[in-house]
């Protein structure tokens, strides 16, 4: 389920535990009160005192809310010292330790870490002897002594009866399975089913507990640590003290004449490249383990690296000694692997098959090969002699390892761009092109997709040419790569249009535009880049932004054949279901859709060094409003740019840093030290909130609504006010904005009503891009909490008071009168607005 953290609670006086599985450390303080709430009911006592770290998991405004509520006190232990917090540390380690070993012996994959973890709670809780007591927790819990008798090994193979589906007369009623571990809700084993892929609860079931797990016959087959070992090149060798030059060469000397072939060529094997830091420790620790250059050998049960009176299992081990690819002089390249196997896999490349720095993005030998091969099959050049009046651009090749929000490498990626910042505008190109979707657009198609409750799925483009033929000349240097050509007065005509040059987006645009048009699809409104198919009610939805794809449909049916029709014309790749899109992450789950940028955060935070400071509550104090402060000292003002430039982008998907950052970017000019620490707060709030974002619900209504409000007079440099704004569909935050006025209101009811009529313009822009998903919102709700804009807005005679406001605001006149929206009158605390106008203090944010 996704579930990547481990939270363990005990009670102190019994040693009794609980663990519960947590997604995103932010679910921390919604656990702690459950449990609390539910314990207290269960034993009829009255919980006193809660011990525990410094995490800010534990230490926010929820969690201090609801101790102060119940009257808890809480204890936590000293910053950076572990060991006040040994009873928590002591059990965490012994569930993690007996885990471990549960998978290790059943040779089950860390898939299933969390039911051994649940497992190995659940057996000591009823099984540890608490020494003062003779008692197991269990029974100073509960007063009363476990039965064990219905105890079996975890992972042991089980005969599961099949309960759930409707089965016929002579159908067979019986899969096979593991166990692995107790239901906690219900008396049933909680089992693992091989036909279904799932873990179920069942008491039918008939175990085996003498018989042991083996390893299937497929590549699909979940258990099989032959398709680990053999996906990551290793083959297995004979054990003993052996030296590095001999060892295990017996063993592989009859590898087939395929694999020969596939070591003579590097670049054969796709592999993933190890970032510095991680060369850097495994290095280390494989000086300390190997310091005679042993190889490292690991068993299926032992880790037997420099250890050499270990007897192995029927002698044999999985090493690399003879393994051609590999250098034995260089064996900082060689890392300990698991024997336990896992669904997916990650590989290390040798040194040697890196290009460049490695401090740099790595560039592997398989890019560059690639890179040339699609070259050279496209025919994308033609080398010819520079004309007479043309002058020609340079190009470069970008490497880049793309990451996973965990920072694993999960795409090697290799592009050749031009240095377009050389050409002229008048004299190189005319007419400039850039295909941009509002991000407003791609939130609206999520969470039209939420509300549909349909997969959104991604494709990116193959190729980084296009396929059609540009209007004008354009001629490129030697690329990098090409240089044994020795062509050094030639240039490269480029028949097809290289990403990145002005024409490129236009044409690859026109072209699918075309594509898709002519293929039954009608084009939306939304920016030029939305794509409609509608099929007897059904509808197929197409966001396109330059070269990424992202569509989703009400049948599933409908989004296999736009990929095939794709992948047939367009060399595109089908990445999956959405998870990274311009930034965004996107974690699409049963009962919505999730957006953020905590990877993001995580970046600019290491990048300007804000790891390690204490969090702040609010993005800003209230107390303390920026000022020009032309007597302080001044900072430098790349850093300050850079750092709004950061943060601009973060505001996205983070509207409760949106009125403070751009109320610090107004001092871009000349930033000050007060500046520079108003920002650096914005910061150590991020470090403390770090996961925020849009939360999308499927059960929510999709029905229009925005709110408005005006801070009057509320900038100190200018005494000019603050509008902002922000329109839901129903729980959906689509859009939101936050800008200063640019003339000074006279009057309260003048701000608001520039600010209302600031809102009413993109809720009517909203209103327009949702004709093209079947929706036609009339009299939509605009909630405001100025009584006197209301009355303007519905008055149609022009009054002696109102004209000073300029005229190109009263078309919220017009729309009140067309019906297209209609003003509401709502309290000041219920306007969530209002968050866009002002700093708030920690209680109200």
């Amino acid at each position: 389920m996704k579930k990547m953290y481990c939270l363990v609670i005990t009670y102190d006086f019994s040693r009794f535990s609980w663990v519960f599985f947590l997604a995103t450390k932010d679910e921390t303080s919604k656990i702690h009160k459950t449990f609390i709430t539910g314990i207290e009911n269960l034993i009829d006592l009255k919980v006193k005192v809660i011990r525990c770290d410094n995490g800010t998991e534990f230490k926010n405004r929820v969690m201090n809310q609801f101790c102060e509520m119940k009257g808890i006190k809480r204890e936590f232990s000293v910053a950076r010292t572990p060991q006040q917090n040994r009873v928590a540390k002591r059990k965490n380690r012994t569930l993690i330790e007996a885990a471990r070993t549960m998978l290790a012996d059943s040779k089950l994959p860390t898939t299933f870490w969390a039911e051994a973890v649940n497992t190995a709670c659940y057996v000591q809780n009823r099984v540890l002897v608490i020494k003062p007591h003779n008692k197991t927790p269990y029974e100073l819990f509960l007063g009363r002594k476990p039965t064990l008798s219905f105890m079996r090994p975890f992972g042991c193979p089980v005969t599961i009866l099949n309960t759930i589906d409707h089965l016929g007369k002579f159908d067979g009623k019986d899969d096979e399975g593991f166990f692995v571990g107790y239901s906690t809700n219900s008396k049933a084993f909680k089992v693992f089913n091989i036909r279904t892929n799932i873990v179920e609860e069942n008491m039918h079931v008939q175990f085996s507990k003498n018989t042991p797990n083996i390893a299937g016959s497929g590549p699909n087959w979940l258990f099989d640590i032959d398709v680990l070992t053999k996906s990551m090149n290793y083959k297995p060798v004979v054990a003993g003290n052996q030296s590095n030059g001999s060892a295990g060469t017996k063993a592989c000397d009859d590898a087939g004449e395929e694999e020969k072939n596939d070591a003579e060529d590097p670049g054969n094997k796709d592999c993933e490249v190890p970032s510095p830091k991680e060369l850097r420790v495994n290095q280390e620790q494989d000086a300390s383990v190997n310091s005679t250059n042993t190889i490292n050998i690991v068993s299926p049960t032992i880790n037997t690296a420099g250890i050499e009176d270990n007897v192995i299992d029927e002698n044999i081990v999985y090493g690399c000694a003879d393994d051609p690819k590999a250098d034995m002089n260089n064996l900082s390249t060689f890392m300990p692997v698991s024997p336990i196997p896992t669904i997916r896999h990650h590989k290390d490349c040798p040194l040697e098959q890196i290009i460049g720095d490695l401090n740099s993005t790595p560039q592997t030998r398989r890019m560059t090969r690639s890179v040339t091969e699609h070259v050279e099959s496209k025919k994308v050049w033609t080398l010819v002699d520079l004309p007479h009046g043309k002058r020609a651009i340079g190009t470069k090749w970008v490497y880049k390892n793309k990451k996973d929000e965990r920072g694993i490498v999960t795409r090697n990626k290799a592009r050749l761009v031009d240095q377009g910042y050389t050409q002229e505008e008048g004299i190189d190109y005319d007419e400039v092109f850039a295909l941009v979707a509002r991000i407003e657009a791609i939130r609206l198609f999520l969470a039209y997709a939420s509300y549909k409750d349909f997969v959104v799925y991604q494709m990116d483009m193959k190729s980084a040419f296009l396929y059609e033929k540009i209007e004008s000349e354009v001629y490129v240097c030697q690329p990098p790569g090409f240089e044994d050509l020795d062509f050094p007065d030639r240039v490269y005509k480029v028949e097809k249009a290289l990403y990145g040059l002005h024409q490129a987006p236009r044409a690859w645009y026109e072209t699918l535009s075309t594509y898709l048009l002519d293929n039954g699809f009608q084009r939306g409104q939304i920016d030029k880049t939305l794509f409609i198919k509608r099929v007897k009610g059904d509808m197929l939805l197409v966001q396109v932004y330059v070269d990424d794809i992202i569509f989703g449909s009400t049948r599933k049916e409908m989004c296999t054949e736009f990929e095939k029709m794709m992948h047939k014309k367009f060399q595109m790749s089908s990445i999956g279901e959405l998870t990274f899109f311009l930034g965004f992450q996107v974690t699409q789950k049963d009962d919505g859709i999730f957006i953020s940028q905590d990877k993001y955060v995580d970046e600019i935070l290491k990048k300007f060094g804000f790891l390690t400071v204490k969090t702040a509550s609010t993005p800003m104090e209230t107390s303390k409003p920026l000022m020009k402060d032309e007597n302080d000292e001044d900072v430098d003002v790349h850093l300050y740019r850079s750092m709004i430039g950061s943060l601009m982008y973060l505001t996205s998907s983070r509207p409760d840093i949106m009125f403070t950052v751009c109320a610090c970017a107004r001092f871009q000019v000349t930033p000050k030290v007060s500046h520079l620490h108003a920002v650096k707060r914005i910061f150590r709030y991020l470090k403390g909130q770090p996961k925020l974002g849009l939360w999308y619900p499927k059960d929510s209504p999709f029905n229009l609504e925005a709110y408005t409000d005006s801070d009057y007079v509320g900038t100190s440099l200018d005494r000019k006010s603050t509008i902002g704004g922000c329109q839901f569909l129903r729980s959906r935050l689509i859009s939101w904005q936050c800008k200063k006025q640019i003339v000074v209101a006279n009057s309260t009811t003048e701000a608001e009503y520039v600010a209302a009529s600031n809102c009413c313009g993109q809720v009517l822009w909203i209103q327009n891009q949702l004709l093209d998903y079947g929706y036609n919102f009339m009299n939509t709700k605009i909630f405001i909490d100025n009584e006197s804009t209301i009355c303007i807005v519905k008055n149609p005679v022009f009054h002696s008071k109102t004209k000073y406001i300029e005229i190109r605001r009263h078309f919220i006149r017009d729309s009140n009168e067309k019906k297209l929206i209609q003003m509401i009158k709502i309290h000041t605390d219920q306007n969530v607005a209002d968050l866009l106008t002002k700093a708030f203090d920690v209680s109200r944010i």
